[in-house]
């Protein structure tokens, strides 16, 4: 299967690509530094910022399925996940790849609240709230659209491997914590999901 990773060379994309390549998949990898990507193996590292379109539809070319695992790091008020989504989905129609997968995070939709009570009380509002409204705005464009699509809402990111199964929550109880995970335990559901 030929899988794009856009965000290949960030936190969980690099673990995308590492554990996608194991099991033997064509992995391509967008990033921004072709740099951070040379020790990853990719098929293709292609370097460009990932609001570009034109460069979106030649990276796309005979994909079976896009992660978007794309971020950020400044608080500052931004579009980058949606205004890059919408460029994203349109690639993928022109292309014909059928699936996406995005990964958003503990604070988007229905787990804001669940992320215990350093998280929910200071990281949160501090720190990841504006690119989780930004993220929100993302998720909704992704279910309007007509592709196969999977948002994974991981929790607050630990280097910790946990003891014991992953608990995947379609929609978390009140009072539920996401817990700390891994981001190669993301990246692990993350390619469960690409059949």
């Amino acid at each position: 299967m030929k899988v794009c990773v856009l965000g290949a060379s960030g936190t969980v994309g690099r673990e995308v690509v590492l554990d996608a390549a194991r099991r033997s998949h064509e992995v391509h990898g967008q990033t921004r530094n072709a740099e951070r990507l040379q020790s990853l193996p990719c098929r293709g590292v292609h370097v460009f910022e990932p609001d570009d379109s034109s460069a979106l539809n030649a990276f796309l070319e005979g994909a079976d399925l896009v992660v978007f695992a794309l971020g950020i790091d400044h608080r500052r008020v931004t579009t980058f996940f949606s205004d890059t989504t919408r460029k994203v989905l349109d690639a993928m129609v022109l292309r014909g790849v059928p699936k996406l997968i995005a990964i958003t995070g503990v604070g988007a939709g229905s787990t804001r609240g669940h992320g215990g009570f350093l998280y929910d009380r200071l990281i949160y509002p501090l720190f990841t709230r504006n690119r989780y409204l930004d993220k929100e705005r993302q998720e909704q464009l992704i279910a309007d659209s007509e592709l196969d699509w999977i948002v994974v809402r991981p929790g607050p990111f630990s280097s910790r491997p946990r003891s014991g199964a992953l608990q995947t929550l379609l929609d978390p109880e009140p009072g539920v914590i996401l817990r700390h995970i891994t981001p190669a335990e993301v990246a692990r559901f993350v390619v469960d999901q690409f059949e």
